[in-house]
């Protein structure tokens, strides 16, 4: 009786399990899918601009290049100067915090296009160091102009991440005898970089997307390459597939990015 008794009692037990979740498909897989599709159509119904775009390929892979290293450079310029003005703006001394904040509204308020142009016109095309001119090409202004807001945006991001930091983790860490750097550099910090990881790869994002402007400074990225091609061709569905190629080659480097900072949202939120 008390075995059967024992077996009752567990079956509900047994029944209360939760079922296992099912496996889930990758939201970039449909997208993979529906592009390659599309493209397949297109290589179907118009054979000769497909053909035409891909012998204008290596051209756009180099305006894609560029893109890339100016969106690479810019978010980190703009993350060592976010970082260091973040913390100046955390100083009790009024000579340094007021500048700090200064800047970041300064930058987070200018339109990216005009600081492109700012950059683009204040620096000169070369500098002279000695005996010596050294150039100074357009797409180095163009990074500098996107770190710059870049920067005022990191800096409030890693401003707010060190604020939330309550006060007893800095108890807790002078209490095992650290000493405040000491506690900056291990306790802190790495709580920080978990809260600033996604909004920083959101930025960064939004930066690459940024770079097509440098375009209307005479720099040779993806979208004056683009330019570069229609005007060559000079027709119109030719128009329309390369336009086409760049928003698929934009999104297929960004849509894994923002799939990623989902993803460390999810790990790393706050409750």
């Amino acid at each position: 009786m008390a075995t059967d008794e024992a077996l009752a009692l567990e079956t509900p037990r047994e029944s209360r399990a939760l079922p296992r979740a099912r496996p889930t498909l990758s939201p970039i897989v449909p997208w993979a899918v529906g592009i390659a599709l599309t493209w397949l159509a297109l290589a179907h119904f118009h054979r000769d601009s497909v053909a035409m775009l891909w012998h204008w390929a290596p051209h756009l892979a180099l305006g894609l290049r560029m893109n890339v290293l100016i969106s690479v450079l810019a978010i980190g310029i703009g993350t060592v100067l976010g970082a260091v003005v973040g913390a100046l703006e955390l100083s009790r001394c009024r000579w340094i915090k007021a500048p700090a904040r200064g800047y970041v509204h300064a930058f987070r308020n200018a339109p990216m296009l005009v600081l492109l142009f700012f950059t683009t016109y204040v620096f000169p095309f070369e500098i002279h160091v000695g005996s010596l001119y050294l150039p100074f090409p357009d797409w180095i202004k163009v990074t500098v102009g996107l770190a710059l807001p870049a920067s005022a945006y990191i800096a409030e991001v890693f401003r707010g991440a060190l604020l939330s930091i309550t006060s007893a983790q800095w108890e807790a860490a002078a209490s095992l005898g650290l000493s405040r750097s000491q506690s900056l550099r291990w306790v802190i910090l790495p709580q920080c970089f978990k809260r600033v990881l996604p909004p920083w790869m959101n930025l960064y994002a939004m930066i690459t997307m940024s770079t097509t402007l440098a375009s209307l400074v005479g720099v040779t990225e993806l979208l004056e390459s683009a330019r570069n091609a229609t005007n060559t061709v000079n027709r119109t569905d030719f128009t329309i597939l390369v336009y086409l190629a760049v928003l698929t080659l934009f999104f297929l480097y960004c849509y894994p990015i923002t799939r990623f900072t989902a993803r460390l949202e999810r790990k790393y939120a706050f409750h």
